[in-house]
Protein backbone atom coordinates (compact mmCIF):
# COMPACT_ATOMS: atom_id res chain seq x y z
CA UNK A 1 0.00 0.00 0.00
CA UNK A 2 1.15 3.60 -0.73
CA UNK A 3 2.21 6.10 1.73
CA UNK A 4 -0.67 9.11 2.11
CA UNK A 5 1.01 12.59 1.94
CA UNK A 6 -1.88 15.57 3.25
CA UNK A 7 -1.01 18.48 1.14
CA UNK A 8 -0.90 22.11 2.60
CA UNK A 9 -3.35 24.25 0.47
CA UNK A 10 -0.28 26.45 -0.09
CA UNK A 11 0.92 23.10 -2.26
CA UNK A 12 -2.83 21.78 -3.57
CA UNK A 13 -2.44 25.27 -5.34
CA UNK A 14 1.02 25.02 -6.78
CA UNK A 15 0.10 21.82 -8.23
CA UNK A 16 -3.38 22.91 -9.74
CA UNK A 17 -2.35 26.39 -11.07
CA UNK A 18 1.35 25.90 -11.60
CA UNK A 19 1.72 21.77 -12.20
CA UNK A 20 5.01 21.99 -10.29
CA UNK A 21 7.16 22.31 -6.86
CA UNK A 22 10.30 23.02 -5.02
CA UNK A 23 12.15 19.87 -5.95
CA UNK A 24 12.59 19.06 -1.98
CA UNK A 25 8.61 18.57 -1.96
CA UNK A 26 8.18 16.84 -5.16
CA UNK A 27 10.63 14.23 -4.09
CA UNK A 28 8.35 13.99 -0.34
CA UNK A 29 5.59 13.13 -2.82
CA UNK A 30 7.15 10.76 -5.34
CA UNK A 31 4.77 7.64 -4.66
CA UNK A 32 2.77 8.36 -2.30
CA UNK A 33 -0.87 8.73 -2.33
CA UNK A 34 -1.98 12.48 -2.22
CA UNK A 35 -5.08 13.66 0.18
CA UNK A 36 -6.32 16.81 0.85
CA UNK A 37 -8.54 18.10 4.35
CA UNK A 38 -11.61 19.73 4.60
CA UNK A 39 -9.55 23.05 5.30
CA UNK A 40 -8.09 22.94 1.90
CA UNK A 41 -11.52 22.80 0.08
CA UNK A 42 -12.75 25.51 2.08
CA UNK A 43 -9.54 27.58 0.96
CA UNK A 44 -9.65 27.10 -2.40
CA UNK A 45 -13.40 27.86 -2.85
CA UNK A 46 -12.55 30.95 -1.37
CA UNK A 47 -10.45 31.43 -3.51
CA UNK A 48 -12.12 30.73 -6.60
CA UNK A 49 -14.61 33.27 -5.39
CA UNK A 50 -12.12 36.01 -4.66
CA UNK A 51 -10.75 35.85 -8.27
CA UNK A 52 -14.17 35.36 -9.70
CA UNK A 53 -13.72 32.34 -11.47
CA UNK A 54 -16.09 30.79 -14.18
CA UNK A 55 -17.42 27.80 -13.99
CA UNK A 56 -15.44 25.84 -16.83
CA UNK A 57 -12.34 27.13 -14.15
CA UNK A 58 -14.32 25.67 -10.84
CA UNK A 59 -15.36 22.47 -12.47
CA UNK A 60 -11.40 21.78 -13.43
CA UNK A 61 -10.73 22.65 -9.79
CA UNK A 62 -13.78 20.28 -8.19
CA UNK A 63 -12.30 17.70 -10.85
CA UNK A 64 -8.78 18.32 -9.82
CA UNK A 65 -9.91 18.12 -5.94
CA UNK A 66 -11.56 15.17 -6.38
CA UNK A 67 -8.44 13.05 -7.76
CA UNK A 68 -7.56 13.49 -4.05
CA UNK A 69 -8.52 11.60 -0.95
CA UNK A 70 -10.36 14.10 1.29
CA UNK A 71 -9.62 14.20 5.10
CA UNK A 72 -12.82 15.35 6.98
CA UNK A 73 -13.59 16.50 10.68
CA UNK A 74 -14.98 14.45 13.21
CA UNK A 75 -15.23 14.56 17.05
CA UNK A 76 -11.35 12.97 17.48
CA UNK A 77 -10.28 15.96 15.23
CA UNK A 78 -12.30 18.56 16.82
CA UNK A 79 -10.88 17.41 20.26
CA UNK A 80 -7.13 17.31 18.90
CA UNK A 81 -7.38 21.07 17.40
CA UNK A 82 -8.64 21.99 21.07
CA UNK A 83 -5.90 20.59 22.28
CA UNK A 84 -3.10 21.54 20.17
CA UNK A 85 -4.69 25.25 19.73
CA UNK A 86 -4.70 25.51 23.58
CA UNK A 87 -0.70 24.10 23.82
CA UNK A 88 0.47 26.89 21.16
CA UNK A 89 -1.21 29.66 23.43
CA UNK A 90 0.82 27.93 26.51
CA UNK A 91 3.76 28.40 24.52
CA UNK A 92 2.86 32.13 23.88
CA UNK A 93 2.58 31.23 20.38
CA UNK A 94 0.15 32.32 17.99
CA UNK A 95 -1.27 30.16 15.27
CA UNK A 96 -3.78 29.72 12.12
CA UNK A 97 -7.00 28.38 12.84
CA UNK A 98 -7.02 26.79 9.51
CA UNK A 99 -3.22 25.22 9.81
CA UNK A 100 -4.23 24.04 13.68
CA UNK A 101 -7.05 22.28 11.53
CA UNK A 102 -4.72 20.58 9.09
CA UNK A 103 -2.39 19.91 11.64
CA UNK A 104 -5.50 18.01 14.27
CA UNK A 105 -6.41 16.07 10.47
CA UNK A 106 -2.72 14.68 9.61
CA UNK A 107 -2.16 13.83 13.64
CA UNK A 108 -5.73 11.96 14.03
CA UNK A 109 -4.92 9.99 10.84
CA UNK A 110 -1.80 9.35 11.24
CA UNK A 111 -0.10 10.94 7.98
CA UNK A 112 2.60 13.20 6.76
CA UNK A 113 1.34 16.92 6.00
CA UNK A 114 3.55 18.44 2.60
CA UNK A 115 4.11 21.86 3.03
CA UNK A 116 5.84 25.04 1.74
CA UNK A 117 5.26 27.33 4.95
CA UNK A 118 7.37 24.89 7.61
CA UNK A 119 7.11 27.70 9.80
CA UNK A 120 3.68 26.87 10.23
CA UNK A 121 3.77 24.01 11.32
CA UNK A 122 7.04 23.30 12.82
CA UNK A 123 5.37 23.47 16.18
CA UNK A 124 2.78 20.85 15.48
CA UNK A 125 5.95 19.03 14.78
CA UNK A 126 8.32 19.65 17.54
CA UNK A 127 5.89 19.51 20.30
CA UNK A 128 2.98 16.76 18.78
CA UNK A 129 4.70 14.78 16.35
CA UNK A 130 3.34 15.78 13.40
CA UNK A 131 5.13 14.57 9.94
CA UNK A 132 6.51 17.10 7.67
CA UNK A 133 7.62 16.55 4.57
CA UNK A 134 9.76 18.29 1.68
CA UNK A 135 11.68 21.07 3.43
CA UNK A 136 14.99 20.25 5.35
CA UNK A 137 15.30 23.53 7.47
CA UNK A 138 12.26 22.88 9.91
CA UNK A 139 15.10 21.97 12.73
CA UNK A 140 16.02 25.88 12.32
CA UNK A 141 12.42 27.08 12.93
CA UNK A 142 10.85 27.12 16.29
CA UNK A 143 7.31 27.42 17.29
Amino acid sequence: MREVVVLDTNVASDLFVRRTLPRQVSEALRGASTAITFVTVGELTKWTDLRNWGSARRNQLEGWLSRHEHLEPDDAVAVTWGHLAAAAIRRGRKVSENDTWIAACCLVDGVPLATLNMKDFVGFARYHGLDLRGVEEAEELDQ
